[in-house]
């Protein structure tokens, strides 16, 4: 029944075709009149949806997670192609193809689950080895573990995603090895696959993709932990030191305790993990983020709230050479009166990190606040003040 996915959605284009409903948001305007803003989704990706008239009609027919049939005009606006939608109705689960809602990865399943299965076998450790072979026998687990999205938003956000992630971090984990001898390569390659093992329960992902109740109260890590501990106890002899080092992999693999990180990495074999997990989820965000706006032809992307700048797009088909198009211009920081004269310390201040405007450049903050012009002042009211 699907008619036309986002990905061939052109500008002034009818669109007659069913969505997932991602997100529903009710609004008021300035005139104070009532609208409605959708996230329509499809495996090729997500439209905004706009809904201006009718606004409590439609809204009474359908909730997020809903399948809806849509009808509107498309149109581009601020570089984003959007939906001005005329009607809709709520659509049967019985009437859609679930495939055609969900975002795939790109690499074919089979091949990953092959690569999967030659990572287990190439582990010389016999009992890290016997460790996912219990995780990989279980047939459910296994169909779990395939299916997942590796996040709910900010990288492999995609069915497949937990398992394109874990292999791609595995892969990093030799290339890591064959450069500095000396490391424990089987521990690294089973803290790779395992370390997000905890968002096959985290997330769920039958429809659009969310935290289920016990990953909100939990947490991926802590309950990744708590599987493998599982696992690991049904398995005679495992040495108790493996264990520790293990989970302390799993429990540090996010670095800092304010990225949520019940620990900080303590061996050489967590601090590489780290950096190799928050190197693969980066590049894969970033990538994501320049496909997303297919229909911007700036060399720029959109503005990215987590990584806080703008991108270079210079592979984006048809791009402008650079100079010819001008970044996206951010609002100025207001800066505070100048005083008569520069504090003291003015080149240690300059010295300070700039923040980065819109295309990367670096823009100079200046600051003569009454912290900086009594930096290095005595503060006792009674001081002598010729000895200052």
């Amino acid at each position: 029944m699907k008619q036309v996915f986002v990905e061939n959605i052109q500008e002034r284009d009818w669109v007659e075709s069913p969505f997932l409903v991602r997100d529903k948001i009710m609004a008021m305007a300035k005139n104070g009149k009532p609208y409605m803003t959708l996230k329509l989704m499809d495996r090729t990706g997500e439209i905004e949806g706009r809904v201006w008239d009718r606004v409590d009609e439609f809204a009474e027919r359908f909730d997020k997670d809903d399948f809806v049939l849509a009808r509107g005009k498309a149109s581009v606006y601020l570089g984003k192609m959007q939906l001005v939608v005329q009607d809709l109705e709520k659509l049967p689960e019985a009437q859609v193809d679930l495939s055609d809602f969900l975002p795939v990865s790109s690499r074919d399943r089979a091949a990953m689950e092959s690569e999967l299965q030659a990572k287990v076998a190439s582990l010389d450790d016999p009992y890290l080895r016997g460790l996912l072979e219990a995780f990989f026998a279980d047939a459910q687990f296994r169909g779990r573990y395939c299916t997942a999205p590796a996040a709910k938003a900010m990288h492999h956000v995609y069915l497949g995603g937990l398992l394109e992630h874990s292999l791609a971090v595995a892969e990093l984990v030799d290339d890591i090895c064959r450069r500095y001898p000396g490391l424990n390569r089987d521990l690294l390659v089973v803290g790779a696959l395992l370390h997000d093992v905890g968002k096959v329960d985290e997330l769920c992902y039958e429809r659009s993709f969310d935290y289920t109740d016990e990953g909100k109260l939990i947490g991926h890590i802590v309950m990744g932990v708590e599987m493998v501990d599982e696992k690991i106890r049904a398995i005679p002899g495992f040495p108790s030191r493996t264990a520790v080092l293990l989970k302390h992999l799993l429990l540090s693999h996010h670095g800092q305790y304010e990225f949520g990180s019940p620990k900080r990495p303590k061996t050489l074999e967590a601090v590489i993990l780290n950096f190799l997990d928050d190197l693969d989820s980066k590049i894969n965000g970033v990538r994501t983020h320049m496909e997303r706006e297919p229909d911007n032809t700036s060399g720029w992307t959109a503005y990215h709230r987590l990584y806080d700048r703008y991108f270079f797009k210079d592979s984006f088909p048809g791009a402008p050479e650079p100079g010819t198009a001008p970044a996206p211009v951010a609002p100025a920081p207001a800066a505070a009166p100048p005083s008569a004269a520069p504090p003291k310390d003015a080149q240690s201040r300059d010295a300070r990190p700039k923040a980065e405007g819109p295309g990367g450049q670096r823009q100079r903050t200046l600051s003569f606040t009454l912290g900086d012009q009594l930096r290095g002042k005595s503060l006792d009211l009674f001081a002598d003040d010729s000895k200052e």
